[in-house]
């Protein structure tokens, strides 16, 4: 067997001595291999049970009698490279969701604004939950019927936390006959709500609060999220957010 291969594999040469033999012999007591190889009891031991795990090698431990191990048939190699691949891509999704704090965190020793930016859905979530951070009123637009078809789960959970955590919002809704349906069973705690007549539907929540304005883009197509951390965009888009606010309806 190359023993290149087996490195790639992720294998170290105790695990691809101890493999190669049983390979090369079949069935063997743990004593055996140490005989035969040049490995220590302790090493062969532990190189069985990383095989073992790895299901490259199996262990028939009938009672009242020592121990064997197998090989499993060479195939097997197969399923470590699916399981790679499957840590591989789950690496990449949390990297996608959190390579936005490394982007931040760049951008402040740049002079720059912290620009964090995520995708997919737990990246939606992290934009979303940033919020409990928040120190000051958190100034919310958003358009409910996209909120209630994309994350509900997500912002239901978050209301929740928000409203443990005592932290107030004031919110400009999509004025439609399916918001006012939903807020009839809707906890509206620490809400302040006000409604904006003949708005489009967007398929973004915006967010303000602490020097931070966020961005949630939500369809079929995509989901993001976006914080932005600069004192003047902050403090321009709460102007916005209150200039708005002043000459919408509040809820009845």
């Amino acid at each position: 067997m190359p023993n290149t291969l087996l490195e790639q594999l992720g294998l170290d040469s105790n695990q691809i001595t101890v493999y190669n033999y049983l390979l090369q012999n079949g069935p063997s007591k743990a004593r055996t291999i140490t005989k035969n190889t040049n490995l220590s009891r302790g090493l062969v031991y532990h190189a069985l049970d990383d095989l073992i795990e790895s299901k490259l090698v199996e262990k028939n431990d009938p009672k009242g009698a020592v121990a064997t191990f197998t090989p499993l048939h060479p195939s097997a190699l197969k399923g470590v490279v699916d399981n790679k691949l499957h840590q591989i891509t789950n690496i990449k999704n949390h990297l996608d969701s959190e390579i936005g704090t490394f982007i931040s965190m760049y951008n402040l020793t740049n002079n720059k604004p912290g620009i964090e930016f995520y995708e997919g859905i737990k990246g939606v979530e992290k934009v979303i939950y940033d919020t409990l951070t928040s120190k000051t009123t958190i100034y919310t637009y958003a358009d409910m019927e996209k909120v209630e078809k994309y994350i509900k789960k997500i912002n239901d959970a978050y209301a929740q936390k928000r409203d443990k955590m005592d932290l107030k919002k004031k919110v400009l809704l999509v004025d439609s006959e399916y918001t006012h349906n939903l807020l009839k069973e809707y906890k509206k705690t620490n809400l302040d709500i006000r409604f904006v007549k003949n708005a489009s539907h967007f398929a973004t929540v915006m967010q303000v609060y602490d020097n931070k304005v966020s961005y949630v883009t939500l369809s079929d197509e995509k989901m993001i999220g976006i914080i932005i951390q600069d004192k003047n965009i902050y403090e321009m888009h709460k102007v916005l957010f209150e200039s708005m606010w002043e000459n919408t309806t509040a809820e009845k």
